[in-house]
């Protein structure tokens, strides 16, 4: 057995040819540009990328395949250099059971299921080319779809504001929407980790991930897990998530929750932070409140024995929100270290200050350990790291 670094939702922000696929993401968040970035630059052994039901998306894999450079593993996954790709898909249910949107994940172990996958979403979806898209069935239809084609089943960010199971999708049980045998894992999300969330009964029977949700390159494991696993491939990593043979994942790595933009409950005029009870923003007067993460989780809590053992959750800033560490600083660190993942988990702080100051190597080194000191965040806008 190995360990591996794994990063499960990154966008694309265009096809090769410029066609939009996350409106949002950047330009240069194309399929190739992902690959490369994820590979020699952050040091990724497994990346999701969850745009790949775009036919165009498609098209380029079936070209990087027929050149060599994607070569299709015999247990699933697609090898590009030192990182495997799982084609997945991110898709927005909004059915009759739903109280608002919830956005959910889709992994597939071929090229070949995820275009029987796209196929059969198109005749669902109004636009099949663009990201996260509405899809028109129910949730448990989809579920079913994409175990009937081997896919695993993951609902995304479940406590963000908008456009997630906790969020607005249901009141107060996943059940409402979802067959729960058919989930795989759970995705929490930037503003939340293990420790908040423990004591919400119906999630002790899933796994829990952490991932980017990147929308630019430099997003890319920002939030990623570390997974014990025998290789990089589809089926390693779904014995990983069933904790099968000794698969499983053995630490999850993420932003201090306070750090998530939807952390603290905030007024959606004037962005003044409010009480978990607030219900009028006394600053503005505006009744327009953002429930924050936080407080959501406390309405779904509740005391029970018997919790789930539950791997590490490392709070860890990336390196790109450090003050002070900018690109040529980084590109001085990556020269001398490789990778990212380098960096953060096998160099020595003595190591670092042969590159950098003594003053930024103690800085990395707090940023990796979780032990920056940070201002709350909520309403959309993240939360900062202060130097003192």
């Amino acid at each position: 057995m190995k360990e591996f670094y794994a990063d499960l939702h990154i966008h694309i922000g265009r096809t090769a040819k410029g066609r939009a696929v996350k409106i949002t993401g950047s330009k240069t968040l194309t399929l190739a540009r992902i690959l490369e970035t994820a590979s020699a630059r952050k040091g990724l052994d497994i990346i999701g990328i969850i745009d790949c039901h775009s036919p165009e998306v498609i098209e380029e894999m079936k070209v990087m395949i027929d050149q060599g450079e994607l070569v299709e593993l015999a247990e699933g996954g697609l090898r590009f250099q030192e990182t495997t790709l799982i084609p997945g898909s991110e898709i927005e249910i909004y059915d009759q059971h739903c109280h608002g949107p919830i956005h959910v994940l889709a992994y597939f172990p071929t090229l070949l299921l995820m275009e029987q996958f796209s196929n059969w979403m198109s005749q669902h979806m109004k636009n099949i080319h663009l990201s996260s898209q509405r899809i028109y069935c129910d949730g448990r239809t989809l579920q079913q779809k994409v175990h009937e084609l081997g896919g695993l089943f993951i609902p995304a960010h479940v406590f963000t504001p908008f456009k997630s199971l906790y969020g607005k999708g249901v009141h107060h049980s996943l059940t409402e929407v979802f067959d729960p045998q058919l989930i795989d894992a759970i995705e929490l999300g930037l503003s939340s980790d293990t420790n908040m969330v423990r004591h919400i009964k119906e999630l002790q029977a899933y796994p829990f991930v952490s991932n980017s949700d990147a929308h630019s390159l430099g997003k890319l494991a920002r939030e990623y897990q570390k997974l014990r696993l025998a290789d990089a491939n589809f089926v390693e990593l779904q014995m990983a998530l069933r904790e099968q043979q000794g698969r499983a994942i053995i630490a999850n790595y993420g932003l201090n929750p306070l750090l998530g933009k939807y952390h603290q409950t905030v007024c959606g005029k004037c962005g003044e932070q409010l009480s978990n009870e607030a219900i009028i923003c006394l600053n503005c007067g505006s009744a327009k409140i953002i429930k924050g993460v936080a407080s959501r989780i406390q309405e779904l809590s509740e005391d029970f024995s018997h919790e789930k053992n539950r791997p590490p959750y490392i709070h860890q800033v990336p390196l790109d929100f450090i003050p002070g560490i900018g690109p040529k600083m980084m590109e001085r660190l990556l020269h001398a270290f490789g990778t990212e993942m380098n960096i953060l988990h096998r160099v020595t702080i003595e190591q670092l200050e042969q590159i950098v100051p003594q003053k930024m190597a103690k800085l990395i080194d707090a940023a990796r350990t979780g032990h920056l000191n940070i201002e709350v965040g909520g309403g959309g806008i993240y939360g900062k790291v202060h130097i003192e």
